[in-house]
């Protein structure tokens, strides 16, 4: 599984900092500029993760994490097995975010799961259900969710695990920390 934080990363009591030490195999991309954020640079090394993996990836993606793995080439794309994007960021209405513009509209080659909040300040919920249709997702519209992050109380997030387990109930998830080789 591969976490992909967006613009400024997750920090740790973020639902992607805690799945990321709770789910074994979960790699989190690092990015070398996280507060002005480049899309070939984002792109890259999201990629490169993905084609260091052995095994298919799944991808958990958040904000500016989600238009990130829109932007992937078909090499890494034929990689992801699924996709989590939770909350996607909207570039053309963010100076900040311009680079990530304009986000791709071709349907994705992998399944995934768009979740989108209807009072989301940095994505209008109607331009993620633009999203979900163009890219093929199936669409979770959660009412008055915020930006789905600490800030609008989402810690553990008990619904994102769920979804997140419809994606990967083949595959062997364990629940235990994983432990890095010093």
């Amino acid at each position: 599984m591969v976490i992909v934080p967006g613009w400024r990363n997750s920090g740790p009591d973020h639902w992607q900092s805690l799945w990321a030490h709770s789910l074994p195999q979960a790699e989190r991309v690092e990015q070398d500029d996280w507060l002005t954020p480049k899309r070939a640079d984002w792109v890259h090394a999201l990629e490169a993760l993905i084609l260091s993996r052995p095994e298919p990836v799944i991808i958990v993606a958040h904000s500016l994490g989600c238009i990130t793995t829109s932007h992937v080439g078909p090499e890494a794309a034929a990689r992801i097995q699924s996709a989590l994007l939770v909350a996607p960021a909207d570039p053309e209405r963010r100076a900040h975010l311009a680079d990530f513009a304009p986000v791709p509209y071709q349907a994705l080659p992998y399944r995934s799961i768009l979740v989108a909040s209807s009072n989301d300040p940095y994505c209008p919920v109607r331009l993620a259900g633009a999203y979900a249709r163009a890219w093929g997702s199936e669409f979770v519209r959660l009412q008055n969710a915020g930006h789905i992050n600490t800030e609008s109380g989402h810690g553990e997030w008990p619904l994102g695990r769920a979804l997140l387990q419809s994606l990967v109930q083949d595959m062997a998830w364990g629940a235990q920390p994983r432990t890095v080789a010093a």
